[in-house]
């Protein structure tokens, strides 16, 4: 039964799953769905002071303008919806693939989008999104904007968010634990007798994932018993070649008796290696280095990179398989958590021994 104290925006929140509507806009500003739809085409018949209270109603409920509404009878448009955060990264290429072939001979296409690891880049591909109505939307990582996730919460369509494991799932999760997977490699690093510990990653928080790792490696190092980690922060994610090769040479101008790099991606260990190669460097004689992600490239240089193997492309297809199961299911699924499998391969950048 109905609280008619509650309030109404709470009551408004509380509605259910399906698709916040205009009508209910409407009514919450206490105006007619003919004048919300006249606030949104700037139509001069609509004051400023009506439009700017519908405005924040909109953003206060996560409404967002339904662009398909007057083109689909059959409210299906046949697509869903991806958000990467690059498109030059092979691992998300990966996952981006694996969502494609999961889709195959499903009727389904895929739209992608990347937010160059920008939470705010990430909002408004939600929104675009959203108002071409697609029938679910995989996100990856689970860390987003307050509007982004009144959007989504209110959208009426299945939501996986992918590679990590977040502390608040908006609805399904795909994904690994990025702190634990580096703190396997961690441990795997210092059972082959590896003691100094450095580690290089972003400046930011706005790769996520990469600021999980940090963590991972600096409470393992600590748990060990390996003193502080020492930790490089250089450049905004995603962390370049070119980065990594400067990093790692201010990683041990401050404590040359580093044993051991641990870098945030493959990427940034390839740059970190061909800088120690420059400058006369063996590696791993004089300095050991490993990755993260198993690019391509750390399998086929010189040496070869240790690394965490984290299956992107595996992410992706059951990330698409589970969003399915949910369209046909009328959007149904759950809070459920999947797990991915992730492994360290050990590689010739930290074999000391040649064995």
């Amino acid at each position: 039964m109905k609280n008619e104290d509650e309030p109404k925006d709470k009551r408004v929140k509380a509605a259910d799953a399906q698709k916040l509507t205009m009508a209910e806009v409407a009514k919450y500003v206490g105006v007619s769905a003919m004048t919300v739809s006249r606030a949104f085409r700037q139509d001069a018949s609509v004051s400023e002071e009506t439009r700017k209270r519908i405005m924040e109603a909109v953003d206060a409920l996560g409404y967002v303008l339904d662009l398909s509404a007057g083109s689909l009878s059959s409210r299906r448009s046949g697509f869903i919806a991806a958000l990467v955060p690059s498109i030059n990264n092979s691992n998300f290429s990966d996952t981006a693939r694996g969502i494609t072939d999961a889709l195959e001979n499903t009727g389904l296409q895929l739209l992608l989008g990347y937010t160059d690891y920008s939470a705010e880049k990430e909002e408004r591909l939600i929104e675009a999104m959203l108002r071409r109505r697609p029938e679910g939307i995989i996100l990856t990582g689970g860390s987003h904007t307050d509007r982004a996730r009144r959007m989504l919460d209110k959208a009426g369509i299945p939501v996986v968010e992918t590679w990590e494991i977040p502390e608040e799932p908006i609805n399904h999760v795909v994904g690994f634990s990025n702190s634990e997977a580096m703190s396997l490699l961690v441990r795997a690093l210092a059972n082959q007798g590896y003691r100094r510990f450095g580690y290089i990653g972003g400046t930011t928080a706005r790769d996520t994932r990469g600021s999980q790792r940090r963590s991972g490696f600096l409470k393992t190092v600590e748990e060990l018993g390996l003193g502080p980690g020492r930790v490089i922060s250089f450049g905004v994610p995603p962390i370049t070649m070119e980065q990594g090769g400067q990093a790692v040479v201010s990683l041990l101008e401050r404590w040359p008796d580093t044993e051991v790099v641990l870098c945030v991606s493959d990427l940034s260990a390839f740059g970190a290696i061909m800088e120690c190669k420059r400058r006369g460097m063996n590696v791993p004689v004089d300095i050991a280095i490993a990755g993260f992600g198993d690019y391509e490239i750390s399998s086929i240089c010189h040496p070869s990179i240790t690394t965490i193997n984290v299956d992107c492309y595996g992410i992706g297809q059951q990330a698409a398989v589970r969003l399915l199961d949910a369209v046909h299911g009328g959007g149904s699924m759950g809070d459920e958590i999947t797990l991915t499998g992730y492994k360290v391969v050990l590689r010739e950048s930290t074999n000391r021994g040649g064995t």
